[in-house]
């Protein structure tokens, strides 16, 4: 009996506290923490120097003309390349502005049957080019899209062989001098990487070759398409500046 009635009380007691206790709780104030801003990803910017590696293919497409008159055939000389690049770039606002330097390595290299003497062959090998051209591109943050043109030169080797034998009849090379337009796409990988694939088209100056151990001389004509893709490192701002 004396336990029932402990229970009873301590019940009733309860019940009177809990509208207390309620009220207590429901005056506390709830806090709620606002969400942590946003942080916007950072635009990637294009301005600095910059130096890199290319590789690729090429191909030179060499007309022959016997004393500059008669028509001795053309030939594409086709191969591969490797070479570097340096230059800076400007960024302003999502137009990019740069000048580049370019000399590569090459061995484009390709032959046909004279069709003005039919017993020797001419072949035409380019073994070097370099180009120096402007760019202006448009940024996508991370994704630049240009254009680039320019002045160009190419190496040339020049042969005359007897189409019975194959052996050299004669033999001469230049150094041609042209024009340069190309367009490229080029990827942020990092702040300082990148990487992009890059098209040319080189419009050369005619070249007269006059070959000593053989009779008259030749005019050659050449252009030449490259595709190549490229690897570049641009230096930090603090370098840059």
């Amino acid at each position: 009996m004396k336990n029932l009635l402990i229970l009873t009380a301590s019940i009733g007691a309860l019940s009177a506290a809990a509208p207390a206790f309620g009220a207590d709780f429901a005056a506390q104030p709830i806090t709620i923490k606002a969400p942590p801003l946003l942080v916007a990803a950072p635009i990637n910017d294009w301005t600095g120097y910059y130096i890199g590696i290319n590789g690729g293919w090429g191909s030179s497409h060499n007309c022959w003309d016997f004393n500059g008159v008669t028509p001795e055939g053309c030939h594409n000389s086709t191969g591969g390349t490797v070479g570097g690049q340096i230059g800076y770039r400007w960024q302003i606002f999502k137009t990019v502005y740069g000048i580049e330097g370019q000399g590569n390595w090459a061995d484009f290299s390709g032959s046909n049957v004279s069709t003005a003497f039919p017993g020797t062959t001419v072949s035409t090998r380019t073994d070097a080019f370099g180009l120096l051209t402007g760019h202006i591109g448009y940024a996508l943050d991370a994704v630049l899209l240009y254009a680039k043109g320019g002045a160009a030169v190419t190496s040339n080797i020049y042969h005359i062989n007897s189409v019975a034998t194959g052996a050299e009849v004669a033999r001469n090379n230049d150094v041609r001098w042209g024009g340069a337009l190309g367009a490229g796409i080029e990827v942020s990988l990092t702040p300082s990487w990148s990487a992009g694939v890059e098209y040319d088209h080189l419009l050369m100056q005619g070249s007269n070759v006059t070959f000593p151990t053989a009779v008259g001389a030749d005019r050659v004509h050449q252009d030449v398409d490259l595709i190549t893709a490229r690897l570049n490192y641009k230096f930090s701002p603090v370098f840059a500046k």
